[in-house]
């Protein structure tokens, strides 16, 4: 596996997340396997999911990252979207920037997969968005590749959160940019009682009523939970490296945009 020989040493996450599976506490080690199972089991209506417990928004926040990203159409331009297996951002960032961008989605579950491959062939993007399945903590990429990374609420699932944003940091070549979108910590009073109020009692049900998996949704609202705040995910991007880091908060703080380059 490629190294970078400059990167800092991963630091022990941290918020606890390698061991939190939700809101139960699991071993070390056994995280990834209960996190796969989820998405094998919701892979198939992941997408249709997103609509009904979000009312549609997160199509608007996934705008306003690839906003952000701004990817070029006049240059070839290489991203990594990670844990992106249905292929929601990717399909937004090759219709942004045209036949110059190549997209890269690199996933550990194969479920996911397997649903974002197909969709890329009903919409004629299979020459320009590849599959990938890999671990965001251990990238099967070389050093240096990518002009940008991008990552959409994925990485509260990764165990591991300061080996995952690492690796993002070695993989990007100098002046890359780090784009995540992640739920996170409503910031508005009152919003934030009846954002979770909403969250513990109609997302699951819903999960149940849409997947007949009420469990995994509640896993899915613990793990919101339990993912560090906006200023502690900074400061988790920073320490791996990455330059002029911010984030954007939107609906109040219900999703975030953290922002880092790797200068």
């Amino acid at each position: 596996m490629p190294t970078n020989a400059n990167a800092p040493e991963p630091t022990i996450d941290p918020a606890g997340m390698e061991t939190s599976f939700g809101y139960k506490s699991v071993a070390r080690g056994h995280k990834q396997a209960r996190v796969d199972d989820v998405f094998h089991k919701v892979a198939r209506r992941y997408d249709l999911m997103n609509d009904v417990m979000s009312a549609g928004l997160h199509r608007l926040w996934k705008d306003a990252m690839i906003s952000m990203l701004a990817p070029p159409r006049s240059r070839p331009y290489r991203v990594l979207d990670a844990a992106g297996g249905t292929g929601d951002i990717a399909f937004r960032i090759a219709n942004r920037a045209g036949s110059s961008a190549h997209i890269t989605v690199c996933d550990i579950n194969s479920s996911m997969l397997a649903v974002g491959a197909d969709r890329a062939a009903k919409q004629q993007l299979a020459d320009q968005v590849e599959f990938v399945e890999g671990n965001a903590e251990q990238l099967p990429f070389a050093d240096n590749c990518f002009d940008a990374y991008t990552i959409a609420f994925g990485i509260r699932n990764v165990p591991r959160l300061a080996q995952a944003v690492q690796e993002a940091h070695r993989v990007l070549k100098r002046g890359g940019r780090f784009l995540c979108l992640e739920f996170s910590k409503v910031d508005i009073p009152v919003m934030d009682r009846i954002y979770e109020a909403y969250s513990f009692n109609a997302i699951p049900l819903m999960g149940e009523l849409v997947t007949n998996d009420r469990d995994s949704y509640q896993y899915l609202v613990e793990s919101i939970r339990k993912f560090p705040n906006q200023a502690r995910f900074e400061q988790i991007i920073a320490d791996q490296g990455f330059s002029r880091v911010t984030h954007r908060n939107l609906t109040g703080g219900v999703a975030a945009i953290h922002s880092g380059w790797k200068l």
